[in-house]
């Protein structure tokens, strides 16, 4: 025979004041579990939003990352012009040849300096990217000192909004229009015109291109042409796939750290609601007495307990979500460890990331219950009626 759910609902209500406390320990914890994963998703969904399926990122063979790489203008000339390269309605293939460059900006209000991406595109490259769009202002006009800026920039940097003028590259650059990448890596990003940015920055060779294919199932084709081509010195990824591994080394520090960090919080919480189970179990010895009197197994109270012990942790693990849920309104920019550039991405609260935060909990509550549990269904009848 089963005690009912009831009664273990009011045993906590009785002791509501123990309950909140427990919890609330519970639920700092489940909320810095939370925000960990949701700040792991951010960034990760940043990053993959930031290329599309059907385009092709080919830089350097040996580079990791755009900075990195450098292409010649012939090799540039001979990947844009291979078979499974799409052709646009000008008759011109549809690749970008881009430079891509660190700078230094001060940031706005506490004018602490950040690395900024600077990228050298063109009107292909706008228009490979269907996500981007200019949100005030205009495009920059081609072999102009005009720039565009991502969102993410306009709204954390000095002098970075319309009609601003920015100085590097020992010339001053007007801001004619800002754009909007969906929430997305460009978004931290100033676009200007290519040739004009290499001729500031004294570059040669672009950084890297971007070409969309006439076909999704080309890629394996013109991944292996490209590196087998001897006049070629390139390896070619899809784009999206490109900018996800750009996560990989902060995404591994945020998780380690995270992690770490809950673990050791989720010591201290499990510890906080192993005391209060025992607290429970010494105020209610008289009482455990009773339902074994009753006829209540031992199993019965174990149960009991743990399902107690339970409900406490879905209490906690409720609150802490929700408290991570207003983290969603909240922005986050730190350096991306690959490309030291400054990346603003914000935390994403997916329904996985929920299901784990009150599983996390709810282990919790078991493992700091369990003993307890254990104590009060192996007081024996006639001990506990003594002591009531």
């Amino acid at each position: 025979m089963a005690i009912p759910f009831v009664y273990v609902v009011r045993n906590l209500w009785t002791r509501r004041l123990t309950t909140l406390l427990t919890a609330g320990g519970l639920a700092l914890v489940v909320f810095v579990f939370a925000t960990v994963l949701m700040l792991d998703a951010g960034l990760k969904r940043t990053l993959v939003t930031t290329g599309e399926y059907d385009n092709v990122v080919v830089i350097r063979k040996g580079s990791e990352t755009e900075i990195q790489s450098g292409i010649p203008r012939d090799q540039a000339r001979v990947v844009e012009t291979h078979a499974a390269v799409a052709i646009g309605a000008d008759g011109k293939p549809l690749a970008s040849k881009e430079t891509v460059v660190l700078i230094s900006l001060l940031r706005r209000g506490d004018a602490r300096p950040s690395n900024v991406v600077i990228r050298g595109t063109s009107s292909i490259g706008l228009g490979l990217r269907p996500q981007v769009q200019i949100r005030q202002g205009r495009m920059f006009r081609p072999g102009t000192s005009e720039i565009i800026v991502g969102s993410s920039i306009a709204a954390r940097f000095d002098a970075a909004t319309l009609g601003g003028r920015l100085a590097f590259a020992q010339r001053e650059w007007n801001v004619v229009g800002v754009f909007d990448a969906g929430g997305s890596g460009f978004d931290s990003e100033v676009w200007g015109d290519v040739d004009q940015l290499m001729q500031a920055f004294r570059r040669t060779g672009y950084s890297s291109m971007v070409v969309r294919l006439a076909a999704s199932e080309l890629f394996d084709r013109f991944r292996a042409d490209i590196d087998a081509d001897p006049r070629l010195s390139n390896e070619s990824k899809r784009e999206r796939i490109f900018y996800a591994d750009q996560s990989k080394a902060l995404s591994t520090f945020i998780n380690v750290l995270g992690m770490a960090l809950s673990i050791i919080f989720s010591i201290g919480a499990m510890i906080g609601a192993m005391i209060t189970m025992y607290a429970s179990v010494a105020h209610r010895v008289g009482e455990i007495g009773t339902l074994r009197a009753l006829g209540f197994k031992r199993r019965a109270i174990l149960g009991a307990f743990l399902v107690e012990a339970v409900l406490l942790g879905l209490v906690g693990g409720a609150a802490g979500l929700a408290l991570a849920s207003f983290m969603q309104y909240a922005s986050f920019s730190t350096v991306n460890f690959q490309t030291f550039a400054d990346l603003s991405f914000q935390f994403v609260l997916t329904p996985a990331i929920a299901v784990q935060a009150l599983v996390f909990a709810l282990v919790m509550g078991l493992v700091g219950g369990f003993l307890p549990a254990i104590r009060a269904s192996r007081l024996s009848i006639v001990d506990a009626l003594r002591a009531m």
